[in-house]
């Protein structure tokens, strides 16, 4: 009899992803639910597979499961295999750094440079809640004496606008590889002036993301 998932008098369900072990309150969850509670992120470059139940299944983010049924206990991730297999372009190298968290984020990246410009774009960068949609194409241009100098604003691709109607100031339009990007101006002040030797593509993207928090509240 396989114990690994079991209802807890406390109204509790336990199961498996990986190797690690879970509990939540209720026996209906999505795949994303379950993802997000491993700590996989970004979900979407993950796949959940239910094994242990007869032929493997993979579990899509917006489908639900039911862990009271007889077998439902086991799941493994595997990361998508179109990100392992994305051969993109690499005019110039970032530092290790740079290269080390982007194999651990999960996202697409390029390095482009182009009329001497050198520009870092990622795909498929996710954009917090309030906006025309989820996910662009986002870029950031690159100093050649980076990472010593900053990095300064960030372009996305398609443009972006706010669900609630109302207008997004200190935009602009720039064009690249062939498509107009919005441009949105947002400089760097006191305290968050450019820390040389600290601050590098992880910390600007931390802070790129809470602008766009901050404007779609």
């Amino acid at each position: 009899m396989n114990t690994d998932k079991h209802y807890d008098n406390d109204h509790q369900w336990k199961f498996r992803i990986d190797k690690d072990k879970y509990t939540v309150e209720s026996p209906c969850i999505t795949g994303r639910e379950l993802l997000e509670i491993a700590g996989k992120s970004p979900v979407e470059q993950f796949l959940l597979i239910l094994s242990g139940h007869g032929q493997p299944q993979e579990i899509s983010l917006n489908q639900k499961v039911d862990l009271s049924q007889p077998g439902i206990e086991r799941f493994r991730t595997l990361q998508r295999e179109c990100r392992e297999g994305f051969k993109g372009r690499k005019d110039f190298q970032l530092p290790p750094d740079d290269s080390e968290f982007f194999d651990s984020s999960g996202l697409k990246w390029e390095t482009i440079t182009e009329g001497n410009v050198m520009r870092l774009i990622m795909y498929d960068f996710p954009i917090p809640d309030g906006y025309n949609i989820n996910h662009v194409d986002m870029y950031l241009r690159i100093d050649p004496t980076y990472p010593d100098t900053q990095i300064d604003m960030f372009y996305v691709y398609p443009a972006l606008s706010l669900n609630s109607g109302r207008q997004i100031k200190a935009l602009a339009t720039e064009s690249f590889d062939g498509k107009a990007w919005q441009r949105w101006s947002r400089h760097r002040v006191n305290p968050n002036a450019w820390r040389s030797g600290v601050d590098c593509v992880e910390t600007h993207l931390a802070l790129v993301n809470q602008c766009l928090i901050n404007e779609g509240k």
